[in-house]
């Protein structure tokens, strides 16, 4: 992983932020430094994918499914991943990654992650598919959720979400 500090930090910083709830938001605040630029001296495009891993360890772990991953020898896996960029991230400008889930079917959960600039704008937007691997191969989803500690349905997934994972 490209943002190893961060990760460490994030990682540090697990235990003294609240539980998630499954469906909850899991909000993390970055800035932006140089080694994220590109030549065009804003943030780069494969930079917020990397971030987005760390959107998605933050809610692993604080909805208590981190354990259960670490147990089970379970790997997260990255399927798919559509992006929309708005709006560049400048040089040492704050901003937020909020990441959640959306939804899930047999096999795969999906993810809306958002990057929120300092005033409310959104900089970027994307949406996730993944799953998670064990020794015997795929888990299955809802195996997944239980661990999770959620009993409910799945969430409806969005027309848009639902086209984009047709064959």
């Amino acid at each position: 992983m490209v943002l190893l500090f961060r990760l460490l930090v994030k990682g540090l910083t697990l235990r003294f932020r609240a539980r998630l709830e499954p469906l909850g938001t899991s909000v993390l605040t970055f800035r932006v430094w140089p080694n994220d630029l590109d030549v065009n001296v804003h943030m780069n495009n494969g930079r917020f994918l990397s971030v987005m891993d760390l959107g998605r360890f933050d809610l692993t772990f604080r909805t208590g499914l981190g354990r259960a991953m670490v147990r089970n020898r379970w790997k997260p896996l990255v399927g798919a991943v559509s992006m929309r960029y708005r709006r560049s991230l400048d040089p040492f400008e704050s901003y937020e990654l909020h990441t959640r889930l959306l939804g899930w079917d047999a096999k795969w959960f999906y993810l809306e992650q958002r990057f929120v600039k300092a005033g409310g704008d959104l900089a970027a937007e994307g949406v996730v598919r993944a799953l998670f691997r064990g020794k015997d191969g795929n888990v299955p989803a809802p195996d997944v959720i239980r661990q999770m500690g959620y009993e409910g349905p799945a969430p409806e997934l969005p027309p848009a979400i639902r086209d984009w994972t047709m064959p």
